[in-house]
């Protein structure tokens, strides 16, 4: 079993809790109140820049050449490939790029945004992409479990994020991801390997957590 398989081995049950998350599933069959994907989609933006600082810490950190290059375009593309999706629906809100980022993080996010900050600036390149290795790889697999059935309709809400995630686009990115992982892995020591683990079992849970906080418009208690 590759490193990568390990890892989503041990995250199995977190992973398979997602597909069934009310979120989720009112996203895919369209029924999810906008309130609730606005919630969503305004979090979502800050919470690109801060993947986009990870990548970029990952593109100083990788110990090659082409690596570093793929790191700082991924980097790139997370803000103007997602933040392109995002800015389309901040026009149909009538909202500026400006408001929709200055959307104070919730709870959950803040604390997301910290963790993989974190590893991005104590841990290796490795330990950088494993930590935001669930993001890009949860969100293929719910995009292609909610169009297993096939597109969704021209009138779907939802359609164009749906589309985006179960992109064969999209798709890369994560595989480019585990291949990285899996390479690195093989050199990668006993503890380091535990610290992978832990970080990735740790994003994972806060991406079933980002979906939970959408759902219940989570805000701060004080």
């Amino acid at each position: 079993m590759s490193f990568s398989r390990h890892l989503r081995s041990l995250a199995s049950p977190i992973w398979n809790s997602q597909l069934t998350h009310p979120f989720v599933v009112a996203l895919g069959n369209g029924t999810l109140p906008e309130r609730k994907f606005q919630y969503y989609i305004l979090q979502d933006a800050r919470f690109l820049g801060d993947l986009s600082r990870v990548f970029a810490a990952g593109a100083v950190k990788a110990p090659d050449s082409e690596s570093a290059l793929r790191f700082a375009k991924l980097a790139e593309d997370t803000i103007v490939v997602e933040r392109s999706l995002h800015e389309s629906y901040g026009t149909q809100w009538k909202m500026s790029a400006k408001q929709m980022t200055s959307v104070p993080m919730a709870p959950t996010n803040y604390a997301y945004t910290r963790h993989m900050l974190s590893i991005a600036h104590t841990g290796s390149a490795t330990e950088i992409t494993v930590v935001a290795l669930p993001c890009a790889w949860i969100y293929c697999v719910v995009g292609q479990h909610l169009l297993k059935n096939g597109p969704p309709k021209k009138n779907h809400p939802y359609r164009n994020w749906l589309m985006l995630y179960a992109s064969p686009e999209f798709a890369e990115v994560q595989r480019w991801m585990r291949k990285k992982v899996d390479q690195w892995a093989k050199t990668a020591g006993v503890e380091e390997k535990r610290r992978m683990e832990e970080a990735f079992v740790i994003s994972s849970r806060y991406e079933w957590m980002f979906w939970e906080m959408a759902w219940n418009e989570e805000q701060w208690p004080v």
